[in-house]
């Protein structure tokens, strides 16, 4: 049997072993609904976060397997890396192999040439996007096996998908080139206050980019602001530490930029409706905190990175990025009519966020739209934003597993340690998780509300799934990473920025 028919007979098994397990041991005719409901515990007598998490366990034995699952994905994405290294190592093995098959053989007419089937499947495994969607495929059967087949397409069939719909759509509209034209003709001419300098604009991207995601939302402005950045500095290759300085600082601007308003930002919006906080109390509780911190990090950065911005400088005066600019890079204009109707689009998607039929029919629209005027857009490349939505899709799943030890943790803090507690738990779930959850704690104070969302938009940068445009900017910008993404450096990225968010808005 050739090696590639082999391989692809394990993965058949692989996915097909579990149904017949169910089958055959009678496990599906157990009807217990899985997840339990946190009053189902019935463990409100218990104090003690280790008794409470160990009663839960007994009562439900599966909380502690699921659980070890999404360790283990998170864990996956931190060796990404590695699973490219050896797609990389195996796909030279096999065109030496393949170097050799041509010299053997002498073939006529057209040839498709043949890729390594392993080398495909770890870099598949390798691609960050797609980690918890793989991960999701045990937790379904683990849940199939226990409580039967029902239970498991229940839970999955009740998980609300609109957040990972509405990011494939957004990010797609966003990167659209009329929409990029124009926020990149804005943000220069804002730059230009300081002389239309790479620091001036580098400075400009990373200030109002994140702040606009409090109108436009959270995905828009990250899709928006990576590929600026992508074209004006990741594209002149920076160094490894300002690379990983910027992405970090993005993410965590990002962040805290949505919260201007009450419905841009995902862990805002889990809470803003449920504990009455509108568009007044946002501004004057979280927006202008979250200003003033974003200027602080970026003024930061910017002094420490003064003799990056000297080189860039060089570089621009001496058109040292004209080879990096491709067709979708152009500079030519887009006539004012193709905008206007994209500003319209983006306008739509953004005003029905929550209403998937009507913003999936305007997306229909807007494809058409692009392809009657083509001559004015670049290549509608869809696969960064499923991705993304695959990556939501899978956390979202995990996420709404693990509510019967994230909810007792959070109930169990006071003020301070509550922000610094969920800052620290959205680094390991999406910060609209930690909000959510939060949510369905009671007796929360108004303070506590405050040191809970505060805590989750501020541990929003420091992972790539602590936030959920952050899948959006790393699939624009990871290329741009030429010996793979690092969370560990991203980590450190964010770090300073995450402080200076959290002492402003814990002082001020």
């Amino acid at each position: 049997m050739k090696r590639k028919t082999y391989w692809i007979v394990i993965l058949f098994i692989s996915l097909i072993l579990p149904v017949t397990l169910i089958a055959t041991t009678g496990a599906h005719t157990n009807k217990v609904e899985f997840p339990p409901t946190l009053e189902s515990y019935s463990d409100s007598h218990l104090s003690d976060i280790s008794s409470i998490l160990l009663h839960r366990i007994k009562q439900e034995p599966l909380n502690l397997i699921i659980t070890l699952m999404f360790i283990g994905a998170i864990i996956h994405t931190f060796m990404a890396g590695k699973f490219q290294d050896i797609a990389h190592r195996l796909q030279e093995r096999h065109e030496k192999k393949m170097l050799q098959k041509k010299a053997d053989v002498q073939y006529t007419g057209d040839v498709i040439e043949e890729v390594s089937f392993l080398s495909q499947l770890f870099h598949f495994f390798g691609e960050i996007e797609v980690v918890f969607g793989l991960w999701v495929l045990p937790v379904f059967w683990s849940i199939a096996y226990f409580h039967g087949l029902n239970a498991s397409i229940t839970y999955f069939s009740s998980i609300n998908y609109t957040e990972a719909m509405f990011v494939v759509v957004i990010m797609t509209l966003a990167s659209a080139r009329p929409i990029m034209r124009l926020a990149e003709q804005f943000l220069k001419a804002v730059s230009k206050l300081g002389k239309g300098s790479p620091a001036a604009l580098w400075f400009t991207i990373l200030t109002v980019g994140p702040i606009l995601g409090s109108f436009v939302t959270e995905p828009a402005a990250m899709t928006i602001s990576a590929l600026i950045l992508a074209k004006e500095f990741y594209a002149r290759r920076p160094s490894n530490r300002f690379a990983y300085a910027t992405i970090g600082l993005l993410f965590v601007n990002i962040s805290v930029g949505g919260t201007l308003t009450h419905f841009a930002a995902p862990p805002v919006l889990m809470v803003a409706s449920k504990w009455g906080w509108g568009l007044g109390f946002m501004f004057t509780n979280f927006g202008w905190k979250a200003m003033v911190g974003i200027l602080l990090a970026n003024t930061l950065y910017f002094f420490i990175f003064k003799g990056e911005f000297a080189h860039l400088q060089k570089l621009h005066e001496s058109n040292g990025s004209s080879l990096l600019i491709k067709w979708d890079m152009r500079e030519d204009s887009v006539p004012v009519g193709v905008t206007v109707i994209h500003v319209l689009f983006l306008m739509w998607t953004v005003y029905f966020a929550h209403y998937p039929p009507l913003f999936i029919a305007g997306f229909l629209c807007f494809l058409g739209f692009v392809e009657s005027t083509g001559h004015h857009q670049n290549r509608t490349n869809l696969k960064p934003a499923l991705l993304v939505g695959f990556f939501l899709a899978g956390l979202v799943i995990h996420g709404g597993l693990q509510k019967w030890w994230i909810a007792p943790i959070l109930g169990s803090l006071s003020e301070v340690p509550l922000m610094l507690g969920s800052t620290v738990l959205t680094a390991f779930n999406d910060n609209a998780a930690i909000t959510y959850l939060s949510s369905l704690v009671p007796g929360l104070t108004e303070s506590m509300k405050y040191a809970v969302v505060a805590g989750a938009v501020t541990g929003g940068g420091l992972t790539v799934i602590a936030n959920a445009p952050n899948p959006a900017g790393l699939s624009i910008l990871q290329k741009f990473f030429p010996d793979g993404f690092s969370p560990a450096y991203l980590f450190l990225g964010a770090l300073i920025p995450t402080i200076i968010m959290g002492l402003s808005l814990m002082l001020f």
